[in-house]
Formats: C-alpha cells, sequence, structure tokens
C-alpha cells in the first residue's frame, strides 16, 4: 500500500464532516471545532492539514503549499493524487495555501486579498498548530464573537497578527485564516479583530 492510498476512508462522509467543521470555525472565530479523520499523508503535511485540503480543495480550487512541505516530493503528490487540484508557486493563484512551519515567513502581500467587485476571490491560509486553546491568550472581536473571545494557537504563527491588522485596513478584501490542531480547528475570518494579547 502506497502512501497515496491513505486518503479518506469514507470520502463523501468525510470531507462533509472536515467541511462543516470548517464552516463553523468560520462562523464561531476562535471557538474550537472537532476536526474528524484518520488520515496517515507523508510528513510534514499533518493529519489536520491533509483532511481540510481533502475537504475544500479540487480542480477549481488551487494549492499553495510553504517550503517545508514543497521540500517533499510525496506532499504535492498525495495532494494532487487526492484532490485533483493543481499546486501553484504563485500565491496570487491560490485558493488555500497551507502553512506547516508557523514561524516561516510567508509572502503575505502576494496572496490573493480578492477584489472590491469579488471580495471572495481570495486565498485562505490554513495554518498546522500543535494545539489550540480558547480562554487564554489573544482577545478577538467582531462577528459571530459575543463580546470577547480569547484564543491561543502554539506556535503563534509569525505573521497572523500582521495578517489580521491588514484585513481590517482592506475589508470587505482580505485573507480568511483556519489553525489546525491534531482534532480540532478554529477559524479567524477577515472580520476578526486581535485587540491585545495576554
Amino acid at each position: 500500500m502506497t502512501a497515496l492510498s491513505f486518503g479518506f476512508n469514507d470520502p463523501a462522509t468525510e470531507s462533509q464532516q472536515v467541511f462543516g467543521a470548517v464552516m463553523n470555525a468560520l462562523a464561531r472565530p476562535g471557538r474550537l471545532q472537532r476536526l474528524v479523520g484518520d488520515l496517515k499523508p507523508p510528513r510534514p503535511l499533518t493529519p489536520e492539514l491533509a483532511a481540510i485540503a481533502l475537504a475544500l480543495a479540487d480542480h477549481e480550487a488551487p494549492l499553495w503549499i510553504d517550503a517545508e512541505l514543497a521540500a517533499v516530493s510525496a506532499v504535492a503528490e498525495f495532494l494532487r493524487f487526492h484532490t485533483g487540484a493543481a499546486l501553484v508557486s504563485d500565491p496570487a493563484e491560490a485558493a488555500f495555501a497551507l502553512v506547516s512551519d508557523a514561524a516561516s515567513h510567508l509572502p503575505v502581500v502576494r496572496f490573493a486579498f480578492g477584489t472590491a467587485e469579488y471580495p471572495d476571490r481570495s486565498t485562505t491560509l490554513v495554518f498546522a498548530a500543535s494545539g489550540l486553546s480558547e480562554g487564554e491568550g489573544w482577545a478577538l472581536e467582531g462577528p459571530g464573537i459575543p463580546e470577547r473571545q480569547r484564543f491561543q494557537a502554539s506556535p503563534w504563527p509569525r505573521d497572523l497578527a500582521a495578517i489580521m491588522h491588514a484585513n481590517r485596513s482592506l475589508f470587505p478584501r482580505g485573507l480568511d485564516v483556519l489553525l489546525a490542531a491534531p482534532g480540532c480547528v478554529a477559524g479567524l475570518p477577515r472580520t476578526t479583530r486581535l485587540v491585545e494579547e495576554v
């Protein structure tokens, strides 16, 4: 059995479950949503990044992967085989960007931020995390958040604060963010504001 064969056991059901978790995560910023799946993708692609890619990417939704993922040819083979999505080198062409190394410096200004006419034509950044938690860390405000929500990711992606601050000046354009850790996913859509860090 090759690495390419380790996709969803039940593609229709599992992709719908992951899709639902992602939509709930974006509707309830900073709140953890259960992420199911028992994928065994080639490392350093995490099972959580793989599950989100398999549920969301397709021939009409290209993927960009960071340097750590791109350095392993089996990762690209796995993603192409299971999603049918093109892997693009130009960040502006990507519907989704998979980031396995939170410490890496991303080409943020080169991603698609959408246009005034079509703000939804933007890149969604999907970061791998070792852990996510509510009730501590950054204070979040915005639609879908009653008053304030505390949220922390470990590690905190290097460019995340800058991305979210840029979203405020660009709205309705901007980059939506997903953070995926073992067993869960959290969303920080472009409408979410970082208020303070504790």
